[in-house]
């Protein structure tokens, strides 16, 4: 039983010996399509070949051990097999260790020389024994390749290990650090054990072989290496989660300044848009004060112009001799004299009409409604709706202008003569509307619109006050033109005293 119970044990232990560095392979399989934080891609890839290769290779043992213990021994391919395959294990760990201890060297040539010269011997040594006596081949290969690789491979990858935490150390990174000394620590000792081979008469392995081991310690050296095998893929796992936190924190610090820079754009861009319409207010203000200016000139200078020859006009009627020549040249001189007053006049209202100062939004757009019937024979209705009350001048005057140039758009282009001006005044936002009955826009098109429509002067003065322009064109015909201004405090307009109180004058 004790004999039976001791097989059930090694197979135990054979069992975790390859599950462990198995496991250590997959991991570091993954870890190497990662981001490497946690050794160079080129280092990690052999040490994951080792822990996969030499996880099977225990698992092999485990199937040739089970035959012999029942008497049923395999076929000798498979032994071979099974040397072969735990010599070309252990050239990937040779191969870790060389590029771990030797990082600097970024091609390896001379330093990989080391573990091409190592193999090489390997295979002349397998020559030389293989033809000196064939019989015991199997042991003499088995030693060799934990001889020339196995142990050189094991001390080379616990040196490598040790220098990456050093490295890792002087990074402030000490918990990574500690799982690489435990690792390297591992790893080095798994090393030593090799030189506890399967009895052999080559070398040292009559002295020190896996059975002297087992008398000495009195449990086999695979439970050594075993344990070995799970501080290394304990620790190597724990470094694994360590950097994955630390790659988390960048992602997170990653996105975190991406946060911060669309935020600081979307700042930019909301500063820009303010200083955009703050433009566009202060434009507005300029063209209004200069349309004021001009419309003082023409009403104190032209003007009076006008009334002094006028005046001069009859007196010359009275003062020469009458004569029918005479009196139909100052006819027509008068006649056309009123028609500049008239003309002056209709121009100072233009450029800025006095019930806009005086009485407001609404009688502006009344006067405006009459004048343009008289101008051009069109039709305007006025519609007012909700509370009226006198708004900020600026806004006033946006309203005034985008009905004035969408009333003119109207005459000129829409071919009707009818057309309706609406205001109304919500508690939160006042909304004109112009509409008509004409030939409408084709707004799905990508046909230009008429020359002279003037929509992007509309368009800044209604978002000079924080306002929005909708054109549109409903399916029974005809446009709708609509400006949306939100109700909030405006600050003053920074209007000129100057730009109000003239009014229309007559002129003789």
């Amino acid at each position: 039983m004790q004999f039976a119970g001791l097989h059930i044990d090694i197979v135990f232990v054979f069992f975790i010996y390859g599950l462990a560095f198995f496991s250590m392979g997959i991991a570091l399989a993954l870890e190497t399509s990662r981001a490497p934080m946690l050794a160079e891609r080129r280092a990690l890839v052999p040490l994951a070949v080792f822990g996969l290769l030499h996880g099977i290779h225990e698992w092999i043992e485990i199937i040739l051990l089970q035959g012999v213990w029942l008497g049923v021994p395999f076929p000798p391919e498979l032994s071979w097999l099974r040397v072969a395959w735990l010599a070309i294990s252990f050239v990937p760990l040779l191969a870790f260790g060389i590029l771990m201890v030797y990082p600097e060297q970024r091609h390896g040539v001379v330093y990989f020389s080391i573990g091409i010269g190592l193999f090489l011997l390997y295979i002349f040594l397998l020559i030389y024994y293989a033809r000196l006596d064939p019989q015991p081949f199997i042991g003499r290969a088995d030693a060799l390749a934990r001889y020339l690789l196995a142990v050189p491979g094991g001390i080379l990858a616990g040196l490598g290990l040790r220098a990456r935490a050093r490295q890792v150390q002087a990074e402030n990174r000490p918990q990574l650090a500690r799982y690489f000394q435990w690792a390297a620590l591992g790893f080095g000792l798994y090393g030593l054990t090799q030189i506890f081979v399967p009895p052999a008469d080559i070398f040292i392995a009559p002295i020190l072989n896996s059975e002297t081991f087992l008398q000495f310690a009195g449990f086999p050296v695979q439970v050594v290496r075993a344990a070995m095998a799970i501080l290394v893929t304990i620790n190597l796992l724990r470094a694994i989660q360590f950097v994955e936190r630390e790659r988390e924190g960048q992602l997170l610090a990653a996105q975190q300044a991406r946060l911060e820079a669309l935020e600081q754009i979307q700042r930019d861009l909301i500063d820009r848009e303010a200083l955009r319409r703050e433009l566009l207010r202060h434009t507005v203000i300029a063209q209004e004060e200069e349309r004021g200016r001009i419309a003082r000139e023409l009403h104190d200078e032209t003007a009076q112009f006008l009334t002094a020859l006028s005046l001069n006009l009859a007196t010359l009627r009275n003062s020469v001799p009458r004569s029918r020549e005479v009196n139909e040249l100052l006819d027509r001189l008068q006649s056309l004299s009123r028609q500049i007053a008239q003309g002056v006049y209709r121009l100072v209202h233009d450029l800025r009409p006095a019930q806009l100062d005086d009485l407001g939004l609404v009688p502006a757009l009344q006067y405006l409604a009459d004048e343009e019937g008289k101008r051009s024979g069109l039709q305007v209705s006025l519609q007012v709706d909700g509370s009226r009350q006198r708004l900020d001048p600026l806004v006033e005057t946006v309203f005034f202008r985008v009905a004035q140039e969408a009333l003119t758009n109207v005459a000129r282009h829409a071919q009707c003569d009818h057309a309706t001006v609406e205001l109304h005044f919500a508690s939160d936002q006042v909304i004109l509307r112009v509409r008509d009955e004409g030939l409408g826009l084709r707004l799905g098109e990508k046909a230009p619109l008429p020359k002279g429509w003037g929509l992007a002067g509309m368009h800044e003065r209604a978002e000079s006050v924080g306002g929005k322009l909708e054109l549109s064109s409903p399916p029974q015909g005809g446009t709708v033109v609509e400006v949306t201004v939100p109700m909030f405090e405006f600050e003053p307009a920074a209007m000129e005293e100057s730009t109000h109180g003239y009014h229309p004058f007559n002129v003789g």
